[in-house]
């Protein structure tokens, strides 16, 4: 019978998550998207898996690259198995923010040295699925890509113990990163030393990055925009496996969406505390991020900080006008008045920074897809601005590098019909021997140039704590 798929078992005990990840780092297409600081209603699972039975990558210049990834998710389906993470197998991997020019006209960076792909994602049949909140692990096991009943129950029951085998395999450990391709500093587009960290680099000198902060509010008083999300990007080089720093940057900087992808040639090792889009039975979340201050360390100054964030004209107007590109965004493939505010400039704390944060919902119409959403969406608006298309056009012309994955997104798309995917800030990109990770912020009318280039320096720290 159909109904007997996927093969399901629990590990017991279930095995510790960062173990469990470096197991696995050995295999092919490596994922994990992990709730290293998880929450009941978000960030309560993590997922670890490799070896996915089909991949897909589109380079830049590729036309439809979310139409080609429906044509390959299309023919498997699976039932979702109530009582279990929502991850159950399916395609995931990265989307990255320069898919935005297969979406919309938006012209190219000046420079794209390391020449990322667009998207690239694996087809995974097997996971390792964990609850945090029960503290329990099961390996989940589809079986395809058969699909004679015989053949793929054989090939869901193989996957599943090779899965195991991988898992508690003592001799199994991670390989090399690949060096043999690295990037000579002369190839770089042009770079900024900066001072007090030896090694690291930018793609702005301090006053260029003030200077485009100014066009941007000029663009602003001119009636092209309301809202910018400017970054620089920062260089240093790689110094390690890509699995060692991501496990080093999740203790030191723990985050509801983090997540670790091996490409190959190139790896990417995120913090994010953000959701971009879910997905789960037709309803569908966006979890938009607007508004910053620093972490205190002193308990009262950092409660401080929280309130005045809270009370903070800017960054409230900042927010909401967001929400409002959200909302009009999940309208375009959401049923009539089904879209929701159903929290405004929430405060969350993180490591280091602390947030506004609002949630948007809706109701999917039935004869949209997950990857409809998608692309009604991409990329997130509060890492490009408002309005959406203007913005990624003054980005493009103010930001010299292409950002890559950054501001991009990582996730899953069940063979169900489930989605998660997440907003890639906090976020280093291991590649060609370089490590390369923007910051940024959104710029409004009311920016103070000189706060808004040290908020990027805040947002940098949990990923600069890392690599010391």
């Amino acid at each position: 019978m159909v109904d007997e798929f996927p093969l399901v078992e629990e590990i017991r005990p279930a095995p510790a998550v960062e173990e469990a990840f470096l197991r696995l780092t050995a295999q092919r297409y490596c994922l994990f998207l992990d709730s290293a600081a998880p929450h009941v209603s978000v960030g309560r699972y993590s997922f670890i898996t490799a070896d996915p039975f089909a991949t897909l990558r589109s380079e830049v210049g590729a036309l439809d690259p979310i139409a080609e990834l429906n044509a390959r998710l299309t023919p498997w389906s699976a039932r979702t198995v109530e009582g279990l993470p929502p991850f159950q197998g399916g395609a995931a991997g990265l989307f990255s923010y320069d898919l935005n020019r297969t979406i919309e006209r938006i012209p190219a960076a000046r420079f794209d040295e390391f020449a990322m792909p667009i998207l690239e994602v694996g087809l995974y049949d097997v996971v390792l699925a964990f609850d945090h909140l029960q503290q329990r692990a099961w390996i989940i096991s589809q079986g395809f890509p058969e699909t004679d009943t015989k053949a793929r129950r054989r090939r869901a029951l193989e996957r599943l113990r090779q899965l195991k085998t991988w898992l508690f395999d003592r001799s199994t450990t991670f390989t090399r990163d690949d060096q043999t391709d690295v990037l000579s500093p002369v190839d770089l587009a042009p770079q900024f030393s900066i001072d007090y960290f030896p090694g690291l680099y930018s793609n702005f000198a301090p006053e260029q990055f003030r200077h485009a902060i100014r066009r941007v509010i000029d663009y602003i008083y001119a009636g092209d925009v309301f809202q910018v999300n400017l970054a620089q990007r920062l260089l240093y080089p790689l110094q390690e496996h890509a699995a060692l720093l991501y496990l080093r940057l999740r203790a030191r900087n723990p985050a509801t969406f983090a997540a670790y992808f091996d490409l190959g040639k190139s790896q990417i090792i995120s913090a994010s505390p953000e959701r971009f889009v879910s997905l789960r039975a037709g309803r569908v979340e966006t979890r938009p991020i607007k508004g910053t201050r620093r972490r205190a360390l002193h308990p009262v100054a950092d409660l401080y900080a929280g309130d005045e964030l809270l009370e903070s004209e800017k960054d409230r107007a900042e927010n909401i006008m967001i929400v409002d590109l959200l909302r009009n965004d999940l309208s375009r493939v959401c049923m009539p008045d089904s879209v929701r505010v159903t929290q405004i400039c929430g405060l969350e704390r993180y490591q280091y920074v602390q947030h506004l944060v609002s949630v948007v919902q809706g109701t999917l119409r039935e004869n949209q897809t997950p990857l409809d959403l998608v692309r009604a969406a991409f990329p997130g608006g509060s890492v490009t601005g408002a309005p959406k298309v203007r913005a990624m056009e003054i980005i493009a012309e103010l930001e010299p590098t292409a950002r890559g994955p950054y501001c991009g997104s990582l996730g899953y798309l069940g063979f169900d019909g489930a989605m998660d995917l997440n907003i890639l800030i906090r976020t280093m990109t291991a590649s060609r021997g370089w490590l390369q990770f923007p910051v940024g912020g959104g710029i409004v009318a009311q920016s103070d140039i000189d706060n808004e280039y040290e908020e990027t320096w805040h947002k940098a720290a949990g990923l600069l704590k890392a690599l010391k």
